[in-house]
C-alpha cells in the first residue's frame, strides 16, 4: 500500500474514558483495535507517536477500584501500579501485528530545558525511525504537582511539537467539537472546520469530561491552539468511529472537527511560556507599551506599567493587559511583584544600580493575539 498524502507524522492521543471499560479497568479490545488503525498507518507509510492516558485508572482498578482519589500522592503511586499494566496491554497488541512498542514518559521540565527538550527529541526521533510505535505519557509518579501537564491533550500538543509533527489527533468519545453539550442539547450538531479558536469556542467546549479522565472538550480546545501555534493541524475525532485515524489521513468529510494550522510556528519555549505555564500575576501596561510589545517586539520596561496583580517571584509567568483590560501577551518576570509595583511608571534611569531593566525581556515574551 502506498500513503494517501505521502508520509506523514502522525501525533494520536486517545483519554482514559475511550480505552476504559464500564468498571474502570483498562478495555483490551479497545487498545486492540486503536493499535489496528495505528499499524494500518504504519504500512502506509506514516510515522505514529502515540499519546496514552490510562494509568491511573488501570491502577485503581488493580488496587480494587471504588471512588476514584483525587490527592497528588496517592494518584502518583496509583500511576506507577498502573502503569506498566496500560503498557503491557499496548505491548500484546502491537506485537501480534509484529510491532515493537516503547515507553516514553516525560516532564514538564522536558520542555523548559533546551538539553531535555533535545534528549526527549532525539529519542523519539530514534524510536521511529527503529520502527518502533513510541508510547507517550506523562512521568505522573515523580512529577511535580506544582509543575505539570494537567493533562494528556496539553502533553500531545506539545509532542507534536517536539516532532515537528504534520498532524494532532485527539481521540475522545464525541464526535469532535459541537455546537453544544449532546448531554443537554439534542441539537447539539459537528463543527467540522475550525480557523482559529476564539472565544465564543472556549465558552461552547465547556468543562470537565468523564469521571476516570482529567480533560474534557476544553482541555483539547486548548491543545488544539496549542498546536495552530506550532504549525500542526488537528483534528478532534470520536475513538469509537470505525477507522477513524485512515478517515483522518484521507481527509474523510465528517470525520470530525479540523483545526487548522496558523502560518507561524512558535518556538518550543515561546510555546511553553504561552500555553503551558500558569499565569502568577497580571501587568496592566499602557498602549505606548502595548504597541511597542506588538509591533516592534521590544521588552517590557518599568516605564510603561500601569498597575501590578498577583504575587508573581522571578522567572514566573505573567499576563500582560492592555489599557482595556485585556491579555495581549505572556511572559515570564525578570523581578518579582513587589518590585515591578514599586518600578511602574519609573524610566530605567530611576532604577537602582545594577538592576536588569526590562519586567519582561522580548526574549521570555510571547503576544497572543
Amino acid at each position: 500500500m502506498t500513503a494517501s498524502h505521502g508520509a506523514r507524522t502522525v501525533v494520536a492521543k486517545v483519554g482514559s474514558s475511550s480505552i476504559t471499560n464500564a468498571g474502570g479497568g483498562v478495555d483490551a479490545a479497545s487498545i486492540d483495535r486503536l493499535c489496528a488503525q495505528v499499524a494500518e498507518l504504519r504500512e502506509l507509510g506514516h510515522s505514529v507517536v502515540l499519546v496514552s492516558s490510562g494509568a491511573i485508572a488501570a491502577g485503581w482498578f488493580a488496587m480494587g477500584g471504588g471512588p476514584r482519589p483525587t490527592d497528588p500522592a496517592t494518584l502518583q503511586a496509583v500511576s506507577a501500579v498502573g502503569q506498566s499494566k496500560l503498557m503491557r496491554v499496548y505491548d500484546e497488541a502491537f506485537a501480534a501485528r509484529g510491532l515493537a512498542v516503547g515507553q516514553v514518559l516525560l516532564a514538564p521540565l522536558d520542555f523548559i530545558h533546551r538539553q531535555q527538550y533535545l534528549h526527549a527529541r532525539q529519542t523519539l526521533s530514534r524510536l521511529l525511525e527503529l520502527g518502533v510505535v513510541p508510547v507517550v505519557n506523562e512521568n505522573d509518579a515523580t512529577s511535580d504537582d506544582e509543575i505539570r501537564f494537567g493533562d494528556n491533550d496539553r502533553l500531545a500538543a506539545l509532542v507534536a511539537h517536539l516532532v515537528a509533527a504534520d498532524l494532532l489527533v485527539l481521540l475522545t468519545d464525541t464526535a469532535g467539537l459541537l455546537t453544544a453539550d449532546p448531554r443537554t442539547t439534542a441539537e447539539a450538531s459537528l463543527i467540522e472546520e475550525v480557523i482559529e479558536v476564539d472565544h465564543e469556542l472556549e465558552i461552547v467546549a465547556g468543562g470537565a469530561g468523564s469521571a476516570v479522565g482529567s480533560g474534557g472538550m476544553a482541555s483539547k480546545l486548548a491543545a488544539a491552539k496549542i498546536a495552530a501555534w506550532s504549525g500542526v493541524e488537528t483534528v478532534i475525532a470520536d475513538a469509537g468511529r470505525a477507522g477513524v485515524l485512515r478517515g483522518v489521513i484521507d481527509g474523510e468529510p465528517g470525520v470530525g472537527t479540523v483545526f487548522r494550522a496558523r502560518g507561524r510556528r512558535l518556538p518550543a519555549r515561546k510555546l511553553w511560556i504561552a500555553f503551558a505555564v500558569a499565569a502568577a500575576g497580571t501587568l496592566v501596561v499602557d498602549e505606548g507599551a502595548r504597541r511597542a510589545l506588538v509591533e516592534r517586539e521590544a521588552s517590557l520596561l518599568p516605564a510603561g506599567v500601569v498597575s501590578v496583580s498577583g504575587r508573581f517571584d522571578t522567572d514566573d509567568a505573567v499576563e500582560i493587559a492592555g489599557p482595556d483590560g485585556v491579555v495581549f501577551a505572556k511572559g515570564l518576570a525578570r523581578h518579582p511583584a513587589h518590585l515591578v509595583a514599586s518600578w511602574a511608571g519609573h524610566r530605567t534611569s530611576e532604577l537602582p544600580d545594577g538592576a536588569a531593566p526590562e519586567v519582561v525581556h522580548r526574549d521570555d515574551l510571547v503576544v497572543l493575539g
